[in-house]
């Protein structure tokens, strides 16, 4: 496992990389409504947040299994968020 400062970038680089192309698909699709594409924005954020808050609890008993947790967790999430994304018509 890679160490936190790691974690954290990823958790930044997924989540903003899929900000980004979501304001890619908005820019790309301006005839369309853009409340689904905001709504990916936002859950994306939530995101961000919730893993960042988990990445720096301490009260945890076996760190490694905490971090390895989250790091699945991103992976689930942003494979989720990506789908949204890929549905957006």
């Amino acid at each position: 496992m890679a160490n936190v400062r790691d974690l954290k970038k990823d958790i930044n680089y997924v989540l903003g990389d899929i900000i980004e192309a979501v304001y890619v698909w908005e820019y790309a699709n301006t005839d369309k409504d853009t409340k689904k594409s905001e709504a990916i924005i936002d859950e994306a954020i939530a995101t961000f947040d919730e893993l960042i808050a988990k990445v720096n609890a301490k009260d945890v008993e076996n760190a490694k299994a905490h971090f390895k947790a989250i790091n699945v967790e991103l992976e689930t999430k942003g494979r989720a968020l990506i789908e949204k994304i890929n549905k957006l018509g």
